[in-house]
């Protein structure tokens, strides 16, 4: 389960993410609420600690704008704020619980365990548009499109930015790609991978300011801003 704490107190920050990482989750972090929003917009996570009160954009505007953005993963306010206005408030705008300064670890991970049994028992909305960046992958129309301009994939081109979108910032080796996209173990002999990312990039990459598609050498592929 992949958790992302917002929070600017660095302390409680860490004390939670130590928690969680005991309990094997994994953790990321944001210490302002630009950088958290930034993280909910390119990762996909199962769970968000968020603050209130944080520098940069507060944790109620960013559950706003996620849930105005069709982002529905479970949002745990963390807060001193301890008002029944500010809980109406948060909740108003789509959290799943709210939680107020001090608190256990223990009531957390509870609270936290509850919301993701709660989430296991209801089916997943069926994905129909992938983001990254300017980028979208329309699913039910198979085309990809970048700040607007929509963008025609061979079906093999699709498949491969379909797993390269599902994978944001990670590195997937020819070996990973091989077998999801050919289905079939790879060969290292062969430079199919290599040959269908330049045709790749050609379409999604030629003619923006920023690449999406990176080589890692030696090793893959990675989608990244960067």
């Amino acid at each position: 389960m992949k958790v992302l704490i917002v929070e600017d107190e660095k302390k409680v920050a860490s004390f939670i993410k130590q928690g969680l990482e005991e309990e094997e989750f994994t953790v990321d972090t944001a210490f302002d609420g630009n950088t958290g929003e930034e993280l909910i917009l390119k990762n996909e996570y199962d769970i968000i600690i968020l603050d209130i009160m944080l520098p940069g954009k507060d944790g109620n505007e960013i559950l706003n704008n996620i849930r105005e953005k069709k982002i529905d993963t479970p949002v745990i306010m963390l807060t001193a704020k301890d008002q029944i206005s500010d809980k109406v408030d948060s909740f108003s705008k789509g959290c799943d619980d709210y939680l107020t300064k001090p608190f256990s670890f223990e009531e957390l991970l509870l609270r936290i365990r509850a919301i993701l049994k709660r989430k296991s028992s209801h089916p997943e909305k069926e994905v129909t548009m992938l983001t990254f960046g300017d980028m979208q992958l329309d699913l039910i129309k198979r085309v990809a499109i970048r700040n607007g301009k929509e963008i025609e994939l061979t079906t093999k081109e699709f498949a491969l930015l379909e797993l390269l979108m599902k994978n944001p910032n990670k590195v997937l080796t020819r070996a990973e790609i091989s077998e999801k996209v050919w289905e079939y173990d790879f060969d290292t002999l062969t430079n199919i991978i290599d040959v269908y990312i330049n045709h790749l990039r050609a379409k999604v990459d030629k003619g923006f300011d920023k690449r999406l598609i990176h080589t890692i050498r030696g090793v893959g592929y990675i989608l990244s801003e960067r």
